[in-house]
């Protein structure tokens, strides 16, 4: 009855489905906001995949977006005062920048730190008439030496996905990228990246898809709290509060296996 009366001439209107999606919680009219709000997964997918190797599918980015969206629509609050379009974004790029860590890709951040660091040193060349050195290039960015560095580092991360990109015309049937004919003088051992990923694993077990995420970006990608703040669309200090949570219940978890194993 409430759905009827949520389409007008046959299309939705959205604020009564949101009324009655917080006063039933029911999967009928979240899905209705599911499908109201489907294009923003697209543009969010479309934009990343416009950026990432051929073989990142497109579909997969808008299947782990579409979870963000679900979170989205279940945490949000009118009564803050914020739009949900704008309230869903972070988590919807969050979303997909989860799954693009655990398709082991570089994320979006990273490609945009990349530009960021690109654009920059442009404009100053353009200003100066020669190359900018680094304190240059931190104090046009409003950075620190030590943030600089990071950002440099996420940029150069960024420039090695372009192995990926083929090589010339290939004559036979395989195509043949650029990772294929450079010979890697430092390639990790398989046992080394397999241990890696178990522990990875093991540590984000359990974990929700923010705690995990936290996890993740600050230990993996280097990010700061007020940067992983900005993705999840936390505060800095509940970040920092949530990541301290987190590290107190891996520990309490590894006392209990040491004393498993000493009985054993």
């Amino acid at each position: 009855m409430k759905t009827q009366a949520a389409k007008t001439n046959g299309k939705l209107n959205i604020e009564q489905i949101w009324d009655s999606f917080h006063q039933t919680r029911d999967s009928q009219h979240r899905n209705l906001l599911m499908e109201h709000y489907r294009d923003l997964v697209r543009y969010a997918a479309e934009r990343l995949h416009a950026k990432l190797p051929d073989k990142v599918e497109l579909d997969d980015l808008i299947s782990a977006g579409s979870f963000g969206l679900m979170d989205a629509i279940d945490a949000y609050d009118p009564s803050r005062g914020v739009k949900f379009e704008t309230y869903c974004a972070p988590r919807i790029k969050g979303s997909i920048l989860d799954e693009l860590r655990s398709m082991d890709w570089v994320p979006r951040l990273v490609r945009a730190r990349a530009h960021q660091l690109a654009k920059a040193t442009h404009t100053l060349e353009m200003h100066l008439g020669r190359k900018p050195d680094e304190q240059e290039l931190a104090d046009e960015l409003n950075m620190d030496l030590e943030e600089f560095s990071r950002l440099q580092r996420d940029a150069n991360a960024a420039s090695l996905v372009s192995l990926n990109n083929k090589c010339g015309d290939a004559e036979g049937e395989k195509d043949v990228y650029e990772i294929d004919v450079i010979k890697d003088h430092r390639s990790e051992d398989p046992l080394l990246e397999a241990q890696k990923r178990d522990l990875k694993n093991l540590l984000t077990k359990g974990l929700t898809r923010a705690e995990r995420l936290i996890i993740v970006l600050y230990y993996y990608e280097e990010m700061t709290m007020k940067e992983i703040g900005a993705t999840l669309d936390l505060s800095e200090s509940r970040v920092s509060q949530m990541h301290s949570s987190i590290v107190a219940r891996l520990k309490a978890q590894m006392n209990t296996r040491k004393k498993e194993f000493a009985v054993e």
